[in-house]
């Protein structure tokens, strides 16, 4: 029997899970999770530390790996968040920090200091742009070098020897051996995957020729799928992992791809085989979007098409929230009632369960034919923390209609719900007018799967199905995917897939909501529109 170990390090948690394969998919037979430290020197600044990660990953997979023969555990797979590691040429952790401590050697990939840099490259118009809906995020890679190179050249970026995505790190921390996986390169580091090399004219057209040297050492030259094996555990981390070195270790992914990769072959009623008619929403802190086409589809806003990133010779298309989970918290956290509700809690009770019960009494007690209708004249637009996609403009900000006085914390939990939701089916909109054909489902994972509010309420809006597969925890799934191709087990990521997935509940669309939702996506648009409006009046000169 074979065992897989998937490792996913999202943005303040390692967590590990151990997958055994079973005969209708696969099941997580343990699993573990350790909190990790986020350092935050400045406003926007966010930053770790690689030594605390892997300690921390180490911990997990001892953790859960203890209860089987090491040797039945064929391979080990890795996703993380699309954070920038550096070293330097002794191989120790180099700093990123303006505090110059080296052990905050990661820049977090919500991280917001590379703004000017961002749109210094998006300026340049670069052929390469074109594969992120025109525009580089300024939580990508890229824009972050370049403000190290401006900001901290001497304290750290002539000193960058390895510049790694966290999931490469991982891999190369695993086996000493330095691979990068074109999932993070081509998403996050603007590496040509059609093409599989790197674009030299564009490093020197945005200033960062020194990235180029040694044949792209620094940012690598050896770049696998993945899946692919990358080799075996070296002596030091199967000691510290706890397994035996002749363990495999598998080409990574984002945790966000992993998630996608963990859903994409799921099975239920309504949902045929084809993996090109679902959509796949990552929804925790931010909320990824991701689907594949089998052909080449340019979307304005809207990153992708990127080659091989998700499955080999498919293209997958990927927008998002920077704020959805996060928001939530944020608007119930500063809410007056907030304390209030937590305290009056059982000890076991879910504040998200609670509310969702609460709005459906209010609901009926008020006699509405949905539940959505307490927010007729609230409305929010979602963007706190800038709009990812399809607009591609950090500088967006939330906005909230309707206040008084005496706001209801059930009202604004809502609203908010039902904005991050409009903000889903503004994404898909734009794919459609892009050419590319309509979804048949939608498969959410993360943190909010766990809420049904938030499922029921996406399913409403967008009027499609939603799918909610019965094994929760897709993006650890997703990691042992890759660990069950790169040891030999599957011939290939998508056997795999379609192996190691699980059957789905389904979630229908309550219709009688239709033209309600109508009206209220309406007026999301308007307050997009209003928005950029009051920017322009600020912004006009005015004659003496």
């Amino acid at each position: 029997m074979s065992y897989f170990v998937g490792v996913d390090v999202g943005t303040s948690s390692v967590r590990a899970g151990l997958v055994q394969k079973t005969e209708n998919g696969s099941k997580i037979i343990k699993y573990h999770s350790e909190e990790i430290t986020i350092f935050k020197p400045k406003a926007n600044f966010f930053e770790q530390s690689s030594d605390d990660v892997w300690n921390k990953v180490c911990e997990c997979v001892r953790e859960v790996t203890h209860i089987v023969p090491k040797y039945e555990i064929a391979g080990i797979g890795f996703d993380a968040t699309c954070s920038l590691v550096l070293f330097d040429k002794d191989l120790k952790p180099l700093t990123v920090s303006p505090n110059g401590i080296n052990e905050q050697n990661i820049i977090m990939w919500l991280d917001h200091r590379a703004k000017q840099e961002a749109d210094e490259i998006n300026a340049t118009n670069h052929e390469i742009l074109r594969f992120v809906g025109g525009k580089v995020s300024l939580e990508m890679e890229i824009p972050k070098l370049l403000w190290l190179k401006k900001n901290m050249k001497n304290k750290c970026f002539e000193k960058i020897h390895l510049a790694f995505d966290l999931p490469d790190f991982l891999t190369w921390r695993a086996t000493d051996i330095m691979t990068r996986s074109i999932c993070s390169l081509t998403c996050k580091w603007n590496y040509d995957a059609f093409n599989c090399k790197w674009p030299e004219d564009f490093f020197n057209l945005i200033g960062l020729k020194e990235l180029t040297s040694d044949n792209f050492l620094k940012i690598g030259n050896k770049v696998l799928f993945p899946g692919d094996p990358v080799g075996k555990l070296s002596e030091r981390a199967a000691r510290e992992l706890g397994l035996e070195t002749s363990t495999i270790v598998a080409s990574s992914m984002i945790d966000a791809h992993a998630g996608a990769l963990g859903l994409i072959a799921s099975r239920s009623d309504i949902s045929d085989n084809d993996i090109t008619s679902k959509l796949i929403l990552i929804a925790g802190t931010s909320t990824c979007h991701m689907s594949i086409t089998d052909n080449c589809i340019f979307s304005p806003g809207i990153w992708g098409p990127y080659k091989h990133a998700l499955l080999p010779d498919y293209f997958l298309i990927e927008a998002g929230q920077s704020a959805s989970g996060i928001l939530i918290e944020h608007v119930l956290k500063t809410h007056p009632d907030f304390q209030k509700i937590k305290d009056e809690l059982q000890n076991d009770e879910n504040i998200y369960e609670h509310l969702n019960n609460e709005i459906a009494k209010l609901a009926s007690e008020q006699n509405l034919s949905s539940f959505h209708e307490l927010t007729k004249h609230y409305h929010i637009y979602p963007d706190f923390h800038g709009n990812r996609s399809p607009l591609g403009d950090n500088t967006l900000k939330g906005m909230i209609c309707g206040c008084t006085m005496h706001d209801s914390i059930l009202v604004t939990y809502l609203a908010t719900i039902q904005s991050l939701a409009y903000s889903t089916k503004h994404i898909i909109e734009s794919l459609y007018k892009s050419g590319r054909k309509k979804f048949k489902s939608i498969l959410i994972c993360g943190g909010l799967s766990k809420n049904r509010l938030f499922l029921q309420t996406h399913a409403d809006i967008c009027g499609i199905p939603i799918l909610i597969s019965n094994e929760q925890e897709s993006v650890l799934l997703g990691s042992a995917m890759l660990a069950a191709t790169g040891s030999g087990v599957y011939k290939d990521l998508k056997s795999a897939a379609e192996e190691l997935s699980n059957d789905c509940s389904q979630i229908f669309p309550d219709q009688s909501s239709e033209l309600f939702h109508s009206r209220k996506y309406k007026v999301f648009l308007r307050m997009l529109d209003e928005q950029l409006n009051y920017r322009k009046i600020m912004e006009e000169t005015v004659d003496a």
